[in-house]
């Protein structure tokens, strides 16, 4: 018997055992979560093909490999829906393996991408140009997207193989700059047509819904009656349309009762992606955003959110700045950085202006993250390959003292020099107390919202949210383990309209992650970003070890999952 990395390894030749009574691998003794919520089991877990053929009491089965899991446990694999590495999967195989082992050694088996309005489909050619500088902060090195449907997206990914599942949502943005470039205001006659009918195409190719971004540009130029428009295609098809809400600070009340108002017009599945409040003084209104969903729920709409358990969170620097600056794309805002009076407007709007509701009106503004969490708020995460490494890591009140310069010239020359190409972390996402109630509120399912582009500082949650959603569970005793397992498994599978993911059954594809429940814990964090998970001892994924003994054994396992029920491996 050979023990590494906390898994006891016993490779066993099975005298008088026929074929038939032979699989590929059998797990003794583990612990055996099913995804449903239910308390673990000590139970075996038989293997062949890739696919889970028995759990229970296996002893008339021998396995080709046979792991003893005597005190681990054994889970499906994690289910990251709200997951931003879309063009990551278009990298070639070493560096996308690379870039998702952190993610993968935590025990995410499938992801969900084109959140927050964001991807790279589908789109047509003079988009495609656009959506590059949109695109620039989640693109690494090397990468080129280009034009292509929804359906040549996904077809990339079959043909260049996928390290893990992945399904994806179509973005809205794509759709709208597809349509009309980054022009603010309502869609005409025949804009609104092409939106429409490439959503279509888009669902019909194997978009699982709908997702928006209201504080991007362009999601942000749109109104509540385009957003409904477009809602009642996702509920023709019975998928779902997210949210990256209209703001969550002075605007957070507002932005969810949007959000719901869509649900009620539309009766569409409804998520509340990545629930919070950003800024201290904003924190108390949580409470009553979850109960103003709750209320929704209780009149019969389904509404779900998500949450990565985290106090700061990542998101591309052009954010911060107005809507108006943002109208063309990153080009115009640079132009606009060059114009001393556009300069001076932009400088004043940030460090005066409240957010206004409706924030898509000519001049409105959905939120402003500099007056909710400051300038000592934002910090650099990432700069281009020869940008000023210094910066990364560091806030921008800090680097602003240091240079002897206003924070907002230290921020407006760093995106002119790195021609936008700009990654931030803003802290004060929700209170320690609010994200415990988030993350215990019944709806909500654990996500990571965070991907490693190889450059800057990541944020930590690409290496341990899921890790550190179960080490918060165990000292602080939210829910029972099974629940918490639910939250992380089967619950988000169900909200995005997955099958075959989430759930440790028989017939199941064997995607299954193997922790000690007393230990699994996140080692990442701000100092530190790229630690792997402690306790996480081994990761399946189509029937394949991609995490064994410690080594990382990465390869194209996974399946590309479509709406309708078809994947392919």
């Amino acid at each position: 018997m050979l023990r590494l990395a906390g898994i006891a390894l016993l490779v066993v030749l099975a005298a008088g055992c026929g074929p038939a009574d032979e699989v590929d691998t059998v797990l003794r003794g583990a612990l055996v979560y099913d995804g449903s919520g239910s308390a673990a089991q000590r139970a075996d877990v038989a293997i062949d093909d890739g696919v889970v053929v028995a759990i229970g009491s296996v002893n008339g089965l021998s396995g080709k490999r046979e792991v003893d899991l005597d005190g681990l446990a054994v889970a499906p694999g994690f289910v990251d829906i709200h997951s931003h590495a879309d063009l990551i999967l278009l990298a070639e195989e070493e560096q996308r393996a690379s870039l998702l082992e952190a993610k993968i050694r935590q025990g995410v088996t499938t992801i969900v991408v084109g959140n927050c309005g964001l991807g790279p489909a589908p789109t047509n050619g003079a988009a495609a140009e656009i959506l590059g500088g949109v695109n620039a902060w989640m693109t690494p090195e090397g990468v080129a997207a280009g034009p292509m449907t929804t359906g040549d997206y996904l077809d990339r990914l079959e043909t260049g193989g996928v390290p893990l599942n992945v399904a994806t949502l179509v973005p809205h943005g794509p759709l709208r700059i597809s349509a009309m470039g980054l022009e603010p205001g309502t869609p005409d006659e025949d804009q609104a047509a092409a939106i429409e009918s490439a959503l279509r195409e888009s669902l019909d190719a194997g978009g699982f819904g709908l997702s928006t971004g209201l504080i991007y540009p362009p999601g942000m130029y749109s109104d509540t009656d385009e957003l409904t428009s477009l809602a009642r295609i996702v509920a023709e098809r019975d998928g779902l349309f997210t949210a990256h809400v209209r703001g969550s600070s002075e605007t957070l009340q507002d932005a969810t009762d949007e959000l719901i108002e869509v649900s009620r017009a539309t009766n569409v599945r409804t998520h509340h992606s990545h629930l919070e409040a950003v800024g201290e003084s904003f924190w108390p209104g949580i409470e009553t955003i979850l109960a103003a969903e709750d209320g929704a729920r209780a009149a019969g709409l389904t509404i779900s959110h998500d949450v990565f358990p985290y106090t700061r969170a990542a998101t591309m620097m052009s954010a911060i700045f107005p809507p108006w600056s943002l109208e063309g794309g990153v080009p115009a805002l640079l132009e606009r950085l060059e114009d001393p009076d556009a300069r001076e407007r932009i400088r004043n709007e940030l460090e005066t202006r409240a957010p206004e509701w409706p924030p898509w009106q000519p001049g409105g503004w959905p939120h402003n993250l500099v007056g909710a969490v400051g300038w000592d708020g934002i910090c650099v995460a990432s700069v281009g390959p020869d940008g000023p490494a210094h910066y990364v890591g560091r806030d921008l009140q800090s680097i602003g003292k240091e240079e002897r310069r206003d924070p907002f010239d230290v921020v407006a020359d760093l995106m002119l020099s790195e021609r936008g190409q700009v990654g931030q972390l803003v802290g004060e996402i929700s209170g320690s107390d609010d994200l415990l109630r988030i993350l215990k509120h019944p709806a909500a399912a654990v996500i990571s919202d965070a991907e490693d582009y190889g450059r800057g500082v990541p944020h930590p949650a690409h290496a341990g949210a899921f890790p550190r959603a179960l080490r918060l569970n165990r000292e602080h005793a939210l829910m029972p383990d099974g629940e918490m397992i639910r939250r992380m498994t089967a619950y988000p599978a169900s909200i995005v309209g997955l099958t075959g993911v989430g759930r440790l059954e028989v017939g199941d594809v064997a995607d299954l992650v193997v922790f000690d429940p007393a230990t699994v814990a996140d080692e990442a964090d701000w100092g530190s970003p790229r630690s792997h998970a402690s306790g996480v001892e081994g990761v399946m994924i189509g029937g394949q070890w991609v995490v064994r003994e410690g080594d990382y054994l990465p390869g194209s396992n996974g399946r590309v999952l479509r709406s309708g029920g078809t994947a392919s491996r």
